[in-house]
């Protein structure tokens, strides 16, 4: 099933509004008010995750100065694919001095899930972007362990209609073993950080590296549980959560 979704924020007053919202199904859009100047999406689908040929597409305008968050209700859930992959796709544009914070809850593919995602994301001059993709391993409790049949993303950035960032993960059960390939990680993420500084910090439960590109930081991080890696990216995000106002993941990380 294919849901479109379109989102517009702008300053209105001393605060961010929500200008525009717009969102077909299986696709649903909430916007809880909160105490800080930015505005929060969270974004879901009818029955709770994505299923064979799903395709999801946001379209996300930024206005100047203003701040965004999107986030998900909870963790999207990819089930069993046997045919065609499910996909989602985001299209952003963030206006000069605007901040874009895009920090979903973690993506868990289910045994037997295919599953594609892709985000392009274009900001102006100061404008300030965070971005947090997590994967977690699926359903270990019940021994889908990294058992999904295909994982992949891309992610691209410009800058001033530049290329800055072009980041892209395959993960394919055809081409290795992904059990063995992870080891005992159970959950990976990246972050992007654009106009943002990180805040590091030392973890027995996680390994992270970090790598500069022209406009930002690439943070990848491996850890032995989803909570280990949500907590580490949480205390990265420091200073972006102190700049919103409020905490969006205060009752979920």
């Amino acid at each position: 099933m294919s849901g479109q979704g379109c989102l517009a924020f702008e300053v209105v007053g001393n605060r961010t509004a929500i200008t525009g919202a717009r969102a077909s199904a299986p696709l649903k859009l909430l916007t809880p008010k909160n105490h800080g100047d930015a505005r929060w999406t969270f974004v879901a689908t009818y029955g709770g995750g994505l299923v064979d040929g799903d395709a999801i597409a946001l379209d996300v305008t930024v206005g100047e100065n203003a701040k965004a968050v999107i986030g998900t209700q909870a963790s999207t859930k990819v089930y069993k694919c046997p045919s065609i992959e499910a996909t989602q796709t985001l299209e952003a544009r963030v206006a000069r001095g605007g901040l874009l914070v895009v920090a979903p809850d973690p993506l868990v593919p289910f045994a037997g899930a295919r599953y594609a995602q892709r985000a392009t994301i274009r900001l102006e001059e100061n404008a300030r972007l965070a971005w947090l993709d997590v994967l977690a391993c699926g359903r270990a409790a019940r021994g889908e362990r990294w058992a999904f049949s295909s994982y992949s993303s891309r992610t691209r950035v410009f800058v001033n209609d530049v290329l800055a960032c072009d980041d892209a993960l395959v993960l394919d059960a055809a081409d290795r073993d992904l059990v063995r390939a992870m080891g005992r990680f159970d959950a990976i993420a990246t972050l992007l950080l654009c106009g943002i500084a990180p805040r590091t910090f030392a973890s027995n439960e996680v390994v992270a590296s970090s790598s500069a590109f022209s406009a930002g930081t690439c943070i990848r991080v491996a850890g032995t549980s989803t909570g280990a890696v949500t907590a580490y990216a949480r205390e990265v995000l420091a200073d972006v959560r102190a700049s919103l106002g409020d905490d969006p993941w205060a009752r979920k990380w």
